[in-house]
């Protein structure tokens, strides 16, 4: 069977190397390049999108911000999933808040700002300090302001004001203000639904982030109750949207509840631990659910950590002399900050699994992977 997968970068990557054992032949559109494109050896194939989809029997995607037009061509052929409307629930916050609102999903009160007097009004209807993120085009921590006095109200809005000022009339940006959140810890659930409406889902993560992207995800034991409210929020959401494949809800959790931070409608930076964790890494039953074959299996075999490698053009290969540790490398050109790749690590226990990300840390520095010592001690403390 062949898939298209929209996107060409890491994940579309991971889906062509998960798929192969299973005769899923992946090729991925690169969206600025407008090719068609092999994710592993970057052969180009030298066809038009329109081309590639009559020759594929599946399309999907590995990230939200794709151009309309392309999402429409795609919804046309009756191959592509999860479809252009979750799509454009994952690439902008407005729609996404709209869903969460009709499913009874609860997420940080908001205001939607297209002028300044909505950002006046958010004001005193959040209270101070204020969450304010793009609607559209955000990720990893990028196009977020914290509004913390009415002093930063003006310059704030001049810095809002161009990126709405950016937007079309086809294509409008707006912006969202959200009530700041004192959240314990952010969570995050992965989960899978087939064409069936058949459901799995993996056990809950808790995650770290550094300046806005994620450094590291623990998947160990949870509590039931917050594994409940998470799988709640997932059943609900994905019927919803029809929703056929993987899809990743980021949480805050508050005083033991679950509150929505962002919906991603595609395999996720939190679930690359099932790589080495579970039976069936979240890559292999995204294509699964899309290709109309059986989910697999995602109980958690041993307890894993998954540490992202931001910016560095290599690592140790120490990390290596460790058992149950494997690299994972995404084949980039080295930029700060960029996800060049991330490392899982499973034990058996969790005291086993301290004691392995206490060697890593004596080999990864704290300043490029924060993080990982913390985390070494709380197991060893568990």
């Amino acid at each position: 069977m062949n898939i298209l997968v929209l996107g060409a970068g890491q994940l579309a990557r991971m889906m062509s190397l998960e798929g192969a054992p299973l005769n899923l032949n992946v090729r991925a559109y690169d969206v600025g390049s407008k090719k068609i494109i092999h994710p592993l050896t970057l052969e180009d194939f030298n066809q038009t999108l329109e081309q590639a989809i009559s020759l594929v029997d599946v399309i999907t995607s590995e990230f939200e911000h794709i151009p309309d037009d392309v999402l429409t061509l795609c919804c046309q052929s009756g191959k592509f999933y999860p479809g252009k409307a979750a799509i454009k629930t994952g690439g902008d916050r407005s729609i996404e808040k709209a869903l969460l609102d009709t499913t009874g999903v609860p997420s940080a009160p908001y205001k939607l700002i297209t002028e300044k007097q909505h950002l006046l009004d958010a004001v005193p209807l959040l209270g101070l300090p204020l969450v304010i993120k793009t609607c559209q085009a955000g990720y990893d921590g990028k196009g977020q302001w914290r509004l913390k006095s009415l002093e930063q109200l003006d310059s704030v809005w001049d810095e809002m004001a161009g990126f709405i000022a950016s937007g079309t009339q086809t294509l409008p940006h707006t912006i969202i203000a959200e009530k700041m959140i004192p959240f314990d810890r952010e969570v995050s659930v992965i989960g899978v639904r087939d064409k069936s409406g058949n459901v799995k889902t993996y056990p809950v993560t808790e995650n770290q982030h550094t300046n806005g992207v994620l450094t590291l995800s623990l998947a160990a034991a949870m509590d039931d109750n917050i594994q409940q409210q998470a799988i709640d929020a997932f059943n609900k959401l994905a019927a919803s949207m029809d929703y056929v494949g993987v899809l990743a809800i980021e949480f805050f959790e508050v005083a033991g509840t679950l509150m929505v931070n962002e919906i991603a409608p595609r395999v996720h930076n939190s679930g690359h631990w099932t790589q080495q964790g579970t039976a069936c890494s979240q890559f292999e039953n995204h294509l699964r659910a899309v290709s109309g074959l059986p989910m697999g299996d995602t109980g958690i075999q041993k307890p894993s950590v998954m540490i992202n490698v931001l910016g560095q053009a290599s690592i140790s290969t120490q990390v290596l002399e460790i058992a149950d540790v494997k690299s994972h490398w995404y084949g980039k050109e080295q930029k700060v900050g960029r996800k060049m790749g991330h490392i899982n690590v499973s034990a058996e226990n969790n005291l086993a699994l301290g004691k392995k990300l206490a060697q890593l840390a004596d080999i990864l520095p704290e300043h490029d992977y924060p993080g990982v010592r913390s985390m070494a001690e709380r197991l060893l403390q568990s």
